[in-house]
């Protein structure tokens, strides 16, 4: 007789959602109509009850049938909304950063354990933690819904303030309502593809708004908590208008308006700081003595008016105003709005502008005679002026450059045979590339003529190497600091790039050669990852790659989670991905480099997604080093920088697991790690087997999940600018880990976060040793921690419904062999975390998803019955209209799903 299911606990619906929830329903009401508020209430209250206490509630009828077309898309906008705005209460209530994730319980933590604040600051000397955001498309909501979004999220802080108005007077409540209103009657989906330059904008939205007041503010916050000023370490990142892998639609011009953008955005930020600090500093001469680089900077700032003249503290700020403004035209070629009534000469860089706001820092602060320096010595706002100088220079975001090595293969070849030094480089084994690239490095002659016509894609290429070096020009060197090469194989994949940049002056041969942009080799599947250490070894061991990287001091390695994922399954990717950060370490410790990885992770767990947090402080011993960047992207930028304060907390909490992995004690004895990773070894290794077995050993497999997913269909979504396959072809190993991962996220099978760790945990006989692991390693508690979120998102009665849209009766018993992993790593993970059902330790998270299956059943419902209409030929256009709401909103819903 089989046992009963385990008894949920009643769910806590925060008081947020209730409240949002509410007005939600008048806004439905009032716009759809009392037969769409009641259709949609009946249905929200019918799927309630059907999952009531965990039972499947097959006898309840949700009436989805009785639904009309128009009806059911205005049901879908309903819902989607619905998790929308649980999505914001959630956020709210600190759902998305974990207990402990801020620096002062870091710095609590590491002093428990020996490690003093001298030791922190001395890590911090030469750390750096970024953030880097990409354009992969995985964000479905259009920037208009999120706007609105952000809107009621700081209304709903006036709320928490007590506040029952907003500053221009109108009640708070009524301006959410409204704000919900303008949600409701705003399109959802796009109607055009986004092109790069909306992806540049959508980017710098959230650096302008975001990052840019943020930072400053949690650095004044971190000097507080360590006693001292702290090195400017976090600094944002960017791939957007630089990432061309497999995107024909960045091109040199892309990247010239992505960096111009950027530029113009932080020099307005600057300009509008000095014009308020210009309204503050009122000092006058006659009450305070001026500093005599301050007298200077005002004598040379060309302001005479009268009425400011005893005010030499705002004379010199409408100096540096203007040559702000002159920078502005210089980098952007156009001028700047406001441009003031001086004229100035431009900065030749960020350290000019930043030496000019000391000089006016150091006189207030000797102002006051005290020791302390008198209230005016505190950092406000020209402190934190000073520090987003530092962090965000002129280019406000570091611009990545990525490629693909065999497009530089093809380049490199054209080059090499049109200069008449090798006729076929590609046909070269590895050693004779190796020796014809440091052969060619040696020499400063350029392969390239302005006189020849080369193909499409090398003139492309060669086109952003010059635009990179026209960068540094304008920018400084570290608007682009690295250049990633994606499928990195070889030695010569990185020196391919060296010999590009020679092209453009960059690289710069010699006795001691130089160049400002690293070679950064990104190593994506499992056999990519074997082979990164012996790649690093040979490239650190030529003199004049050793040359360059000495004098930089350390070198990045980017390791890819959505390629090995795809390529091995969940469990063997992730620990694939910790033992090459472990071989890769003491490479770097023999080459005396300091390491630094790059981690390529995507929002949904199959793609690396899961906590930020648990993910670093699970990286293995010594591999961090105060060092690490990590890559945001789609949905997950939205959601942990979409405000201020959930960027603040986020960020914070990159920045304390980073601290706590570089230098917290090794938590486990070297037996325990030995014993740990062998078992894991065994593991992984069963988990890889079932893993492609059923992905790329199963005939028909590939025909099976484009018919059973919604791949076909997430194309007409238009939530990115680049192609959903790297090539034509319709096989699984060229199609892009985003759509692989989104669609079986959308059928609710969510295959890529946890196919074949079932089959390894029940073949794994020492199932004692499991539970120690679960406890005690922190690698094997995120993995199995972040798996447990995807089997509770997962629903594998929905999932038959779409098995039931694959038309050949023998591929749709593929299914059952997916329904049974699913079992076995059901059973396997709560065996090995000791629970009695999914989430059973984690309440807030266990909450948050069973408040949201009653919202996406009905969806995923919808979502069959009109893709088989659809693929049936109905051609009515509301069909394919709601297939895309449908898919936006479970996505949504289920908020990490790309």
């Amino acid at each position: 007789m089989a046992s009963a299911p385990p008894t949920l606990p009643p769910i806590a619906n925060n008081a947020d959602v209730r409240f949002l929830g509410a007005m939600l329903g008048d806004v439905i009401r009032a716009y759809g109509g009392d037969r769409l508020f009641e259709a949609t209430e009946a249905i929200r209250k019918a799927s309630v009850e059907r999952h009531r206490d965990g039972g499947d509630g097959d006898g309840v009828d949700l009436g989805l049938d009785r639904l009309g077309l128009d009806e059911t898309l205005d049901f879908v906008r309903g819902f989607m909304l619905f998790s929308m705005l649980a999505n914001l209460a959630e956020d709210r209530q600190g759902f998305a950063v974990e207990q402990g994730a801020d620096l002062t319980s870091a710095l609590g933590t590491l002093a428990e354990a020996g490690v003093d604040r001298d030791a922190v600051m001395r890590l911090l000397d030469h750390a750096l933690i970024a953030p880097v955001l990409t354009a992969h498309p995985t964000e479905v909501r259009r920037k208009s819904m999120i706007d609105h979004r952000n809107r009621i999220a700081q209304l709903m802080a006036l709320k928490d303030a007590g506040r029952d108005t907003t500053p221009d007077g109108d009640a708070v409540d009524e301006a959410i309502l409204r704000q919900i209103a303008l949600l409701w009657q705003t399109r959802v989906l796009r109607r055009e593809r986004l092109y790069v330059t909306d992806e540049v904008e959508t980017s710098l939205s959230y650096l302008r708004d975001v990052f840019l007041p943020a930072l400053p503010a949690l650095y004044q916050r971190w000097d507080r908590a360590l006693g001292a000023r702290v090195p400017s370490f976090l600094r944002p990142g960017s791939w957007i208008g630089g990432d061309r892998d497999g995107n024909p639609y960045v091109t040199a011009d892309s990247l010239k308006v992505a960096l111009a953008k950027a530029s113009e955005a932080v020099l307005g930020h600057y300009r509008d700081q000095i014009h308020a600090l210009g309204a503050e500093l009122s000092i006058s001469a006659g009450h305070a003595v001026v500093d005599p680089a301050v007298a200077r900077l005002a004598e040379a700032s060309g302001d005479t008016a009268a009425s400011r003249s005893d005010e030499p503290y705002r004379r010199a700020l409408s100096g540096i105003y203007a040559r702000l403004a002159a920078t502005h035209q210089a980098l952007t070629g156009k001028p700047a709005p406001r441009p003031g009534a001086l004229a100035g000469e431009a900065y030749p860089d960020p350290r000019s502008f930043r030496r000019d706001l000391v000089a006016i820092a150091h006189a207030l602060e000797i102002a006051g005679g005290l020791d302390s320096g008198g209230p005016l010595a505190g950092s406000g706002a020209l402190g934190r002026l000073i520090r987003a100088c530092e962090t965000f220079g002129f280019h406000l975001a570091t611009l990545d450059l990525r490629q693909n090595s065999a497009v530089h293969e093809r380049v490199v070849a054209e080059l090499l045979k049109v200069a008449g030094v090798a006729e076929d480089y590609a046909a070269l084994d590895e050693d004779a590339r190796v020796a014809l690239l440091r052969c060619e490095l040696a020499n400063a002659r350029p392969l390239a003529s302005r006189f020849t016509d080369y193909s499409q894609e090398t003139a492309s290429e060669l086109a952003i190497v010059q635009a990179a070096a026209d960068a540094h020009a304008a920018y400084g060197p570290q608007c682009i600091v690295n250049y990633i090469v994606s499928m990195g194989k070889s030695v010569s994949d990185l020196l391919e790039i060296h010999l590009l940049l020679k092209e453009v002056g960059l690289y710069r041969p010699g006795r001691s050669p130089t160049c400002p942009i690293m070679a950064v080799p990104l190593f994506e599947t499992i056999e990519d990852l074997e082979a990164g250490p012996a790649i690093m070894q040979a490239y650190f061991a030529l003199p004049e790659i050793a040359a360059i990287i000495g004098a930089r001091g350390h070198q990045e390695v980017m390791i890819g989670y959505s390629d090995s994922n795809k390529d091995g399954g969940y469990l063997t990717s992730t620990w694939s991905l910790s033992k090459a950060s472990t071989a890769l370490k003491p490479v770097f410790d023999a080459a005396g480099i300091g390491m630094q990885l790059f981690h390529g992770r995507g929002g949904a767990v199959g793609r690396g997604g899961g906590s930020a947090f648990a993910a670093i402080r699970a990286q293995p011993s010594g591999t961090v080093q105060g060092r690490i960047r990590i890559t945001e992207q789609g949905e997950v930028i939205a959601g942990k920088y979409g405000t201020r304060d959930s960027a603040i907390a986020n960020l914070e909490a990159m920045a304390s697991a980073t601290l706590l992995a570089s230098l917290q004690p090794e938590r486990l004895s070297q037996a325990e790690n030995s014993r740990f990773s062998a078992a894991m070894d065994d593991i992984s290794a069963t988990a890889f087997k079932a893993y492609r077995d059923l992905v790329y050993g199963t005939d028909g497999f590939r025909t099976f999940f484009r018919q059973m997913t919604p791949i076909a269909e997430i194309a007409g979504l238009k939530i990115g600018s680049r192609p959903a396959s790297r090539t034509k072809s319709d096989a699984i190993e060229d199609l892009r880990a985003i759509p692989w991962v989104f669609s079986w996220a959308q059928a609710r099978v969510m295959l890529p976060g946890w196919y074949g760790v079932g089959h390894a945990l029940q073949a794994f006989e020492d199932k004692a040793l499991l539970a120690e692991m679960a406890q005690g390693w922190p690698l094997f508690a995120a993995t199995l921690a972040n798996m447990e979120m995807v089997l509770a998102k997962s629903d594998m009665g929905i999932a038959a419904r779409y098995a039931e849209l694959v038309e050949d009766n023998a591929l749709r018993g593929i299914f059952g062999t997916i329904r049974d992993g699913w079992h076995r790593t059901h059973e396997g993970l709560l065996q090995a975390t000791g629970q009695s059902r999914l989430l059973e330790k984690h309440p807030a998270l266990d909450a948050s998803i069973r408040l949201r299956l009653p919202y996406i059943e009905p969806l995923n419902l919808l979502q069959i019955e009109l893709m088989k209409r659809h693929r049936a030929g109905e051609d009515d256009p509301r069909i394919g209209e709601g297939i895309l709401l449908s898919i936006n909103a479970v996505a949504t819903a289920l908020r990490n799903s790309g």
